[in-house]
């Protein structure tokens, strides 16, 4: 089934359930209010909500409506805990190789990790707003999953089984700003704002075939301003897959319903190994600091530009007939 949550003069939002084809939308208030209440009780929740979306995509729902992605928060607007990976260490190592360095062996056996910030999501639709656009504006377009509760110490085995709903991320990098952040020892703040995620988030079931070894294998695709610029396989190169980055999240403590976990940057080896533009005939990356450590590599100098005002991003995942799967992240960055 297909969740989203409409805008509503609550933080949380007004849970819906979303018509397959994306077309229509229900108000679900007698099952749940809000996303986070459905997936606290989800064992419940879930068959009722299952039960509503049969019947709007079988038409017999006269309360649907026209589903709209530009007055949806967000699935959850809020999160009690969101951790994004670096499942792509083809990412990573290009990131290190750009700056002369080599990557370390323990990189390929335990995932990078950190925790955003997840009181305040942005709209899947929502300006990316800031006071000024010299910090080295990017997106990063990944996928998630949303977890029901994950008792501590779950191991890799039995982790894929807490899985519950998958989104899109846009995840917003502030490159200008990460150097001396990380240099202080102490991680991302600053240089990772809001986050925005796709209008809808699905049951595993949506994905057919295509969610197999903890893994979603679709290209995931990003427009930036209207031209295409990445359309790497999700499940292709992925180090770590999503059953180990919710082990790795939950060694040393539990992690509630409603946990976001990332899967970072997706990106895969092509060609050379590094990877290649959709001009040269590669499937191209899923941020511009990928595309900017090629040149770097390449020229001895990254030429693409970060993101300025007006610069636009579309980030989405096609399934096997062409059709949306979870409706798009489309964004602009405009002045605060």
């Amino acid at each position: 089934m297909k969740l989203a949550s409409l805008k509503n003069n609550r933080k949380d939002g007004q849970l819906i359930v979303v018509s397959k084809d994306l077309s229509r939308a229900v108000v679900v208030t007698h099952i749940a209010s809000t996303l986070q209440q459905a997936l606290d009780d989800w064992e419940v929740k879930a068959p009722l909500l299952q039960g509503v979306y049969q019947a709007l995509c079988s038409g017999s729902l006269p309360d649907s409506f026209a589903f709209e992605p530009a007055k949806c928060h967000s699935p959850l607007p809020r999160a009690y805990q969101w951790a994004d990976g670096s499942a792509y260490v083809n990412h990573v190592e290009l990131v290190r190789k750009a700056r002369g360095a080599e990557i370390p062996e323990s990189f390929w056996t335990d995932p990078l990790m950190y925790q955003g910030g997840s009181d305040d999501f942005l709209g899947p639709q929502d300006d990316i707003v800031f006071a000024q656009d010299n910090w080295g504006i990017d997106f990063e377009a990944e996928v998630a999953v949303v977890t029901g509760d994950v008792p501590m110490g779950t191991s890799s085995v039995d982790a894929g089984s807490h899985i519950r709903l998958f989104m899109l991320v846009n995840d917003v990098s502030l490159r200008g700003l990460i150097p001396a952040e990380l240099a202080k020892g102490f991680g991302f703040f600053q240089s990772k704002p809001s986050s925005a995620f796709s209008p809808v988030a699905v049951t595993p079931d949506e994905l057919g075939e295509s969610w197999r070894e903890n893994k979603v294998h679709l290209p995931l695709i990003s427009h930036y301003n209207q031209s295409l610029f990445g359309k790497p396989d999700a499940g292709q190169d992925m180090t770590f897959d999503f059953s180990q980055l919710i082990a790795h999240a939950a060694k040393t403590r539990n992690l509630g319903s409603g946990t976001i976990i990332g899967s970072g940057t997706v990106s895969n080896k092509q060609g050379t190994g590094w990877g290649s533009s959709i001009a040269d005939g590669g499937v191209g990356y899923s941020c511009i600091a990928e595309l900017r450590m090629i040149e770097t590599i390449r020229d001895g100098q990254p030429t693409t530009p970060f993101m300025v005002f007006g610069d636009k991003i579309k980030i989405e995942m096609l399934d096997k007939l062409g059709q949306s799967v979870f409706g798009a992240i489309d964004q602009q960055v405009n002045k605060l």
